[in-house]
């Protein structure tokens, strides 16, 4: 689905990546990346999205190689994105937004995804006022709309309870294995991660430390060092 290949990315003389090699093969799975800050991460996922170019590598969707097309281009290919940053349209309601989103995209069954992330009960509520936690759980709805073939999401979590965390991650894993998307998620809740997803990718200094399974990766004397001995 997603293959990644000797992807670096440089800023000036700092290297914010290097060398990065990733795959993600099977649809409908949760892949998440961590690392400490400054790893690589938000770069790894703007440079797949297109936002960044790299300085050198290439990225592949479906076999298709996609690195020198346009953010536009990609989110028409099937490829969404949620930031740390809530982006939603604060004015109207949430009703309107997913209504005028699905509406641009195609999206055949709205229905779904409102009662998937439990969004029934502010619809009709203008976003700005609803709830911090329903506001991240809007965001990510919007970047489900269309059915996306692949999705990255950078820090779902980020700001909500352990609670909380849990039921967006809940919400997330049913959709994407119900619709058979591959969503790639940036988190610093390593609970979550390790919890939810089916893979697990860890950065360090812009490099890969390992790809595994959730186990193998949280007893990986490397990735323990780097980012595990220190975020507990």
């Amino acid at each position: 689905m997603l293959r990644v290949e000797d992807l670096s990315v440089s800023y000036g003389s700092v290297r914010a990546l290097e060398g990065v090699n990733l795959e993600v093969s099977q649809r409908g799975v949760l892949h998440g990346i961590i690392g400490p800050n400054g790893a690589g991460k938000s770069t790894l996922m703007d440079a797949i999205t297109g936002r960044r170019r790299p300085t050198r590598g290439r990225v592949f969707v479906d076999g298709q190689d996609i690195t020198e097309r346009s953010v536009t281009w990609r989110r028409r290919l099937g490829m969404s994105r949620s930031f740390q940053r809530t982006s939603i349209f604060p004015g109207i309601t949430v009703r309107e937004q997913l209504e005028l989103v699905a509406s641009q995209l195609g999206e055949p069954n709205l229905d779904e995804i409102i009662d998937a992330f439990e969004l029934r009960s502010v619809l009709d509520l203008v976003a700005d006022s609803i709830a911090y936690g329903d506001q991240r759980r809007v965001d990510i709805a919007l970047a489900m709309v269309g059915k996306p073939n692949l999705m990255l999401l950078d820090e779902p979590a980020a700001g909500l309870s352990t609670t909380e965390t849990v039921a967006l991650f809940r919400h997330l894993v049913a959709l994407v294995k119900h619709r058979g998307v591959t969503a790639l998620v940036v988190e610093h809740d390593v609970d979550a991660v390790f919890g939810f997803c089916d893979e697990v990718t860890a950065l360090d200094l812009g490099r890969l430390l390992m790809t595994g399974k959730p186990d193998e990766v949280r007893r990986d004397p490397k990735v323990i060092s780097a980012y595990l001995g220190t975020a507990a």
